[in-house]
């Protein structure tokens, strides 16, 4: 036992060699002349071959199990073809070419050569006119069909994927699948070229050894034309049908494999199942077969043998058809009585709301769609990373759904189902912005950027690089759309991090740092609080991708006092210089807008405490008159080049940021205590409201 196992496991060790070896034996077989017995050996070899390649398809559920067989096609079609060449050689050489070859000849001829030559025509016709050209039509529609539907298949693969309902694994599967399948219906359609050769090779074939034989037999070897004739064709024709029936099995293989997209089960269980699956097409058959069977010319009990069967046939598959019906209405019945315990609808689906998602009209479909160039779904990915790197936060996939309610260049952003930012796009254009504000010299659509609201044209493609010498900012449509979401992205990050995020970020940072997380989390500090102020930090734009240093700042700081604005400014002291170094300029030096020193001496007393935080509460004509004084120092610093960043007392710091936020939320606000001892700080204007 032990010897068998052995064998099959250097078979299969060493397969890659074995199969080399035998396609380089079949192309010798081309040159060396064979003995008539080992002819008869490699005869029955094709046919087992052919026998054992259609039972394998008739076996196979869907095409790609076996995605071999284009190729093995090719392999067994040279096979025949050296095989013809080898015993044309033993029959025009010899006059004889084996037992296997004669004992087909004469069973088939059986005395009459013009009944064996057209039975081996009628063969070669059937599988060149019929099965091979069927088959490869079936090949050619397939592939088109396979690789028009390549783009919707593989934009379904992206959104499941973005939903969160695959995984990049099986996404990456699926999209392999997908390719395989187009190449597999591509291949098969390029075979079916090689049976069509092979099946006009076998008809000349035949006429060469018929005529060739005759000659050989007359002139070289002295026989009577009679004899000659007789021997050489039962020869050629015995030759042929060796040939043509292995080939006839595999065109068979052929034409079943690529019929069957649409398969269920094997190929016998589907006729099984589709074929009586129609009980009163076979009473009426055998109804008129009885008719047929009643006529006084024909064989009467031939027909009424067959009427007989097909009427048991109907009348037992309308039985079991009536059993099935009656078990699939009980377990209706009982799954019906199990629901009746249960709620009446699930409505579980209606609650989960996106945490992001992105509506775009018709036309921007293809910008999705990597078969026309579309690198949006990519872009979407590298944004996740970006926010990931940057900011410090985990953002979930990322929804796309069409919506047919848009107009065709407009898109929208949602954040749990509810819009926050949208725009238009036009594909086929580009988006030109002028930073120094002159106007655009040539074609444009005039618009508006959707992201800081600029004023931009929208150009043709073929005049991007001119546009793009004359100094404006040109850029694609996805482009646009990414740059957008990032934007809201940051300014939204806050309202993203939910507890389940939190809790992700905190095995993380478990997994290297587990001691800080064990003292903090949950002894000191809940999910609840420690969510509460890595949003403040973001909602600010503070990054929190270093949240150890965060964790052990709340870890210190939580002794003292739980409140949330209170372990904010711990956390904002812990990454000074992470928000420090974000407002710096090239020389390292941060310049800062400060408060009057009666100004913030009234912002500080008119602090109240609320639940939601310390906030000031001041007469609305001083608010009005301070935010119309900050906002002309702040644009005075913005022309000079400058980021404004404003600088006041810790305990100002925050109410003062919250005073503001509406209508400046982009205005930095940092406390003196969030400044590096060795940064070099420069006042370049003051807000006072004298």
């Amino acid at each position: 036992m032990a010897a068998p196992s052995t064998l099959a496991a250097n078979l299969k060790q060493y397969s890659d060699l074995v199969i080399a070896g035998l396609i380089i034996g079949i192309v010798l077989l081309i040159i060396v002349p064979l003995p008539p017995g080992m002819l008869d050996f490699f005869l029955i070899l094709s046919m087992s071959l052919g026998l054992v390649i259609m039972l394998i398809t008739m076996f196979t559920t869907e095409p790609l199990q076996f995605s071999i067989f284009p190729s093995l096609l090719l392999v067994t079609t040279l096979y025949r073809l050296a095989l013809n060449i080898s015993s044309t050689r033993l029959i025009l050489g010899e006059g004889a070419a084996g037992k296997v070859i004669e004992a087909f000849g004469q069973f088939v001829v059986g005395g009459n050569y013009v009944v064996g030559a057209v039975v081996f025509i009628i063969i070669t016709v059937i599988q060149f006119v019929v099965i091979t050209n069927g088959s490869g039509r079936v090949a050619e529609v397939g592939a088109r069909f396979t690789l028009d539907a390549m783009p919707g298949k593989q934009m379904s693969i992206d959104a499941d994927l973005n939903s969160g309902l695959i995984t990049e694994d099986e996404a990456r599967a699926k999209r392999e699948r997908l390719q395989r399948e187009a190449d597999f219906f591509g291949a098969m359609d390029g075979a079916s070229k090689f049976v069509r050769g092979d099946a006009i090779a076998g008809i000349v074939i035949l006429i060469i050894n018929i005529l060739g034989g005759f000659v050989i037999g007359v002139v070289q070897l002295g026989l009577p034309m009679e004899e000659a004739l007789k021997r050489f064709t039962i020869l050629t024709i015995g030759d042929g049908l060796v040939a043509q029936i292995p080939a006839l099995l595999i065109s068979t293989a052929a034409g079943i494999l690529v019929t069957r997209a649409t398969s269920e089960g094997t190929f016998g269980k589907d006729i099984a199942k589709q074929f009586l699956n129609f009980p009163r097409v076979l009473l009426l058959a055998g109804v008129i077969l009885g008719f047929i069977g009643l006529i006084p010319a024909m064989p009467n009990l031939l027909f009424l043998s067959m009427a007989a069967v097909l009427l048991y046939a109907a009348k037992t598959v309308s039985r079991e058809r009536t059993r099935q019906a009656l078990a699939e209405q009980q377990a209706q019945a009982l799954q019906a009585q199990k629901m009746q315990k249960r709620e009446p609808e699930n409505v579980f689906s209606y609650f989960q709301v996106d945490p992001l998602e992105i509506e775009i009209g018709y036309n921007l479909i293809a910008l999705t769609d990597e078969s026309q160039g579309g690198d949006l779904l990519q872009r979407l990915a590298a944004v996740r990373r970006q926010c990931a790197a940057e900011m410090g936060i985990l953002v979930r996939p990322i929804r796309i759904r069409d919506n047919m309610q848009l107009s065709y260049n407009a898109y929208v952003i949602k954040i749990r189902g509810v819009e926050v930012a949208s725009g238009e796009l036009m594909p086929g254009h580009h988006l030109a912005m002028d930073p120094l504000g002159q106007e655009l010299q040539f074609n444009g659509i005039p618009t508006t950027e959707p992201t800081f609201n600029l004023p931009a044209w929208w150009v043709a493609g073929a005049d991007r690089e001119l546009v793009e010498l004359h100094g404006f900012t040109v850029v694609d449509c996805s482009t646009v759309l990414v740059t957008h979401l990032t934007e809201i992205l940051k300014q939204h990050a806050h309202e993203l991090l939910g507890r389940q995020e939190v809790k992700e970020l905190i095995e993380v940072v478990k997994e290297k740092n587990p001691a800080v997380v064990e003292e903090l989390v949950p002894d000191m500090l809940s999910l609840g609080e420690i969510q509460k102020v890595l949003q403040n930090l973001l909602k600010e734009r503070v990054p929190i991708r270093d949240l150890v240093t965060v964790l052990e700042a709340l870890a210190d700081g939580a002794r003292i006092n739980k409140d949330p604005d209170y372990l904010t400014d711990c956390a904002r002291q812990s990454l000074s210089r992470t928000i420090c170094q974000r407002y710096t300029d090239d020389r390292g030096k941060l310049s800062v807008i400060t408060l009057h020193p009666r100004l913030e001496q009234a912002v500080q007393e008119a602090i109240q405490p609320t639940q939601f935080g310390a906030y000031p509460v001041l007469e609305p004509q001083l608010v009005r008159k301070l935010l119309d004084k900050l906002n002309t120092v702040v644009e005075d610093v913005t022309m000079r080049g400058l980021n404004p960043v404003v600088l006041c007392s810790p305990r100002v710091r925050l109410p003062f940021r919250r005073l503001i936020e509406r209508y400046l939320p982009n205005l930095a606000v940092l406390s003196l205590n969030e400044i590096p001892a060795n940064l070099d700080v420069e006042a370049i204007g003051t807000v006072s409201i004298d």
